[in-house]
């Protein structure tokens, strides 16, 4: 049998939830700047590749340094000269980065020279009263820090000559972007269990569209070419009274079409999708409606039921689609995911912000099925319903015994049942106890994993198993003495109905039972005479039982009183004489 090992859902908040220093990181494209975050991060966040413009979203990550907590945000690069709408919009957010921040790090490339757009960069952060470093990057030893100090000539106070591949200069870096915060930043306390939500989909399924629409700003890049987010990019979200932690992740196309070989930042795009489904706790899957649900959606949402995640289906792109044909892609929706019938199916517009509420509506019921526990009381009373309704089939000759149920874990829900044959379980008995469990106690949105697992017998694991038997019962006990007694009523009894019952009863005679016990003794003895009786030529035969004898004696297996009829008496004495004659 299997071993299940549960994957747990994170507790790491977004970047930035706690208040702390923002410290934005800018430049142009393919400075190094990617490389510099995560060295800075003392892990890897973001994706880096020599290709330029890799990076396009902002990415957040909170990291410390000398003792100091600090968030750090990676941006993409800054190319003021490009017509490009996705260029543009890139620009759009190193602006708002460099607003928001309260420290800036420029980059430059040690090794190039400076660049038009360099010259741009710094001009525009000579207009900001926020502290500005200035970081040559690149510098992988002391021969390239003359290169590194051409920055000079734009009229910088330092320059911090660094290699974010192989760490040198860090610690200097660090030291000074320490000493450039603020002081009194008051920071905020997050719940840290909060419900965490992945956005997954095709490419250019609207994701990042929704995600800007639930922010309410303008923080993911939108474009029309599918593909556009690389990193997976998560934001604290505050609907009400309620806080959720959403995560927009890369399209995931089907695997034939991706290959590490000749797609490097696709191969590390899904690479991070996928590592975001497993952290989350409920997975959005996003597909389009007028397209209609492919094979390609029903594989993610097969990735997300193996990691055991909370599952929610959303049409996009409804505003479209007029109220039949929104019904006839639900239907046809439903069917492509059969094999998640529990999984709600729910309608929305990223652009016009339709179905946002039953969006959060769905999230919020299959974030409480995720979290579900079931005492063991409860569990063992609905399990005794089960077993009296339908018994596990017979497989191999036996049926198995089924003893009791318990909840093992939440997040997600694991149930474990013990059993005496856990393999002759059949597959069908399982899913339907699964979906008994499901309809007594909900978890919508969610799958259920139930365990069999062998009774032992004898030893620690079997005193421990008892201990939990007996645990169960005493709840079980507990729960039935709280509960009130039902009122029975007396039974009505029909007098007619009981005299016809008596009168259909058989009436059995002692006599005649006595005289076949006789009959039975006697023959007995007659055949014990016979078999002690001597062998050879002149030993004399055992006497033939008379067919008066066989006429008395009652038939075998027949009802008491009843004898065998005078015809079948006949038959017998006339069997006797020719068996007689032959012996003679």
């Amino acid at each position: 049998m299997t071993k299940h090992h549960a994957q747990h859902v994170s507790r790491v908040l977004p970047a930035g939830a706690h208040g702390l220093p923002l410290v934005a990181i800018v430049g142009r494209p393919n400075v190094g700047k990617s490389t510099l975050f995560n060295r800075l991060a003392r892990r890897r966040v973001a994706i880096v590749h020599d290709e330029p413009g890799v990076t396009r979203d902002r990415n957040y990550t909170d990291t410390t340094a000398f003792g100091r907590d600090y968030t750090l945000v990676d941006t993409g690069g800054f190319d003021p000269d490009s017509d490009d709408p996705m260029k543009s919009g890139i620009t759009r957010h190193v602006k708002s980065a460099i607003e928001e921040a309260d420290v800036i790090v420029f980059v430059s490339d040690a090794m190039v020279p400076l660049t038009s757009a360099d010259r741009v960069a710094v001009g525009l952060l000579r207009k900001t009263t926020k502290p500005v470093l200035f970081a040559a990057n690149k510098a992988d030893s002391p021969r390239n820090d003359a290169d590194a100090f051409e920055i000079y000539r734009l009229g910088v106070e330092k320059v911090f000559p660094v290699s974010g591949l192989h760490g040198r200069g860090i610690g200097d870096l660090e030291a000074a972007i320490i000493a450039a915060m603020p002081d009194n930043k008051e920071t905020e306390e997050v719940d840290e269990f909060l419900p965490r939500i992945a956005i997954v989909g095709k490419p250019n399924a609207g994701k990042s569209s929704l995600m800007n629409r639930i922010l309410g700003e303008d923080r993911m890049i939108v474009d029309a070419r599918p593909g556009t987010t690389r990193d997976a990019i998560d934001a604290l979200v505050a609907r009400g009274d309620k806080r959720y932690i959403f995560v927009d992740t890369a399209g995931l196309r089907r695997k034939g079409k991706v290959t590490k070989a000749f797609d490097e930042i696709e191969f590390a795009s899904i690479g991070s999708a996928v590592r975001a489904v497993e952290r989350s706790s409920v997975v959005v899957l996003l597909c389009d409606a007028k397209e209609g649900v492919a094979e390609q959606d029903a594989k993610i949402l097969g990735l997300a039921a193996d990691r055991g995640r909370g599952m929610v289906i959303a049409l996009n792109k409804a505003d479209l689609m007029s109220k039949d044909e929104l019904k006839k892609a639900e239907e046809a929706a439903r069917e492509k995911i059969s094999f998640a019938p529990f999984a709600p199916i729910v309608v929305v517009s990223a652009k016009t912000g339709r179905g946002l509420t039953d969006v959060f509506e769905a999230i919020d019921k299959v974030s409480a099925s995720f979290h579900q526990r079931i005492g063991t009381g409860a569990l063992n009373r609905f399990f005794e319903q089960v077993l009296q309704t339908r018994p596990p089939p017979t497989m191999g000759g036996s049926a198995p015994r089924l003893y009791y149920i318990t909840q093992a874990e939440t997040s997600p829900p694991v149930f474990v049942i013990l059993a005496s044959a856990p393999d002759s379980v059949h597959f069908s008995y399982q899913r339907f106890v699964a979906n008994q469990l499901r309809k007594a106690f909900g978890f919508d949105g969610v799958p259920i994993r139930i365990v069999y697992r062998e009774r032992r017998r004898g030893g620690r694991g079997a005193r421990k198993e008892g201990e939990l038997i007996d645990a169960a019962k005493a709840e079980s006990v507990a729960a039935a003495a709280a509960a009130p007694a039902p009122v029975r009523r007396p039974r009505r009894v029909d007098p007619v109905a009981v005299d016809e019952e008596m009168d259909a009863k058989p009436v059995l005679n002692p006599d005649a039972k006595v005289a076949r016990a006789r009959a039975q003794k006697a023959e007995r003895a007659a055949k014990g005479a016979a078999a002690r009786a001597p062998r050879g030529p002149g030993a004399k035969r055992p006497p033939v039982r008379p067919a008066a004898a066989a006429a008395a004696l009652p038939k075998k297996g027949g009802r008491s009183g009843r004898t065998i009829p005078a015809a079948a008496a006949r038959t017998q004495a006339a069997r006797d004489k020719r068996r007689g004659k032959k012996q003679r």
